[in-house]
């Protein structure tokens, strides 16, 4: 049994999108697929996200909405729900990290963290 009513973890794979990214314009195009896994006692409902984006010259942008890719999941017990999502940066090598908000089926709000995250053309990290 989990320790917590409410425990989401989340998970990031990213992926560098060369046939979307402009590199002589500095615009740089990834994809960011989420695993979002309910390892608590009570089902969630995603209700909404808060991402900070940092390039990699620091300039950070923030971005809050309703849900994931124009959905709000209810996400129960030992089970998930993946998407994928994208960004565009004007850097090759960046980070990504934030926090959904969450509602349990009792009623309780909570945040679930996104712990950063790197995104960066390949080659671009020595």
């Amino acid at each position: 049994m989990p320790d917590s009513p409410y425990q989401i973890d989340v998970s990031v794979a990213t992926q560098y999108l060369p046939e979307q990214s402009q590199v002589e314009q500095h615009r740089f195009a990834f994809a960011y697929t989420v695993t979002i896994t309910n390892n608590g006692q009570l089902a969630a409902k995603l209700l909404s996200r808060h991402w900070l984006i940092t390039d990699g010259e620091g300039r950070v942008q923030e971005v809050r909405g309703a849900g994931v890719v124009g959905e709000q999941p209810l996400i129960a017990p030992g089970h998930s729900h993946t998407y994928t999502s994208g960004t565009v940066m004007t850097t090759r090598v960046g980070t990504m990290q934030g926090s959904y908000q969450m509602i349990a089926e009792d009623g309780t709000s909570f945040d679930a963290q996104i712990a950063p995250f790197r995104l960066a053309v390949p080659g671009s990290l020595h």
